[in-house]
């Protein structure tokens, strides 16, 4: 009967280290596996391995209801899921997920909270874009690496030269030059 600990943040500058320490000391976890990943991707390699080990008797503590799951729908069928395998759930700011009528009731509403949560916040991120493109300066994506003049003075390199010799004299990846050359060739322009 091992008490497993499950944390995961969804973007790559966000810390994992608060949700261990409170899976650690709130939770008495002895293993914790840990991840940044969105939730609302199924693909969670380092989630997959923590409940194909699980076994009945065992208990997944998570810090919250949408560190493992992001809809109510997933929510709900993923306790049933576990609790069919004899695995209990501690979410630790709700308690421990029962195998009752009322712990599956309390289970619905506050999924279907956190997931009118998430769409609040999804909402707000919309409405703040929609503002942000009233700016005339506003460009949507991350900000581009090369300039036009960089990219084509590299494909004009690449004419005479490998893509190692045009990465190695400009800095742009090959992957980047292959992508761009692509890109032209599809255009017409090379």
């Amino acid at each position: 009967m091992t008490i497993y600990g499950y944390a995961r943040v969804s973007g790559t500058s966000q810390e994992l280290e608060g949700q261990i320490a409170e899976l650690e000391e709130k939770g008495h976890c002895t293993t914790i596996y840990s991840e940044k990943f969105t939730g609302t991707s199924k693909d969670r390699k380092e989630f997959q391995k923590l409940i194909g080990k699980l076994e009945a008797g065992d208990t997944l503590t998570v810090t919250k209801l949408d560190r493992f799951a992001r809809t109510a729908e997933d929510g709900i069928s993923l306790i049933k899921e576990l609790m069919r395998k004899g695995v209990r759930v501690n979410i630790l700011n709700m308690g421990i997920a029962e195998d009752t009528a009322m712990g599956r009731l309390m289970l619905t509403i506050l999924s279907g909270f956190a997931e009118f949560e998430r769409d609040m916040i999804v909402e707000r991120l919309q409405e703040g874009k929609a503002i942000a493109k009233l700016n005339p300066d506003f460009k949507e994506g991350r900000p581009k690496t090369y300039s036009r003049k960089q990219l084509d003075h590299a494909m004009t390199l690449l004419e005479n030269n490998s893509y190692t010799e045009v990465e190695t004299l400009t800095g742009i990846s090959r992957s980047t030059l292959t992508r761009e050359k692509r890109k032209r060739k599809t255009l017409g322009i090379l």
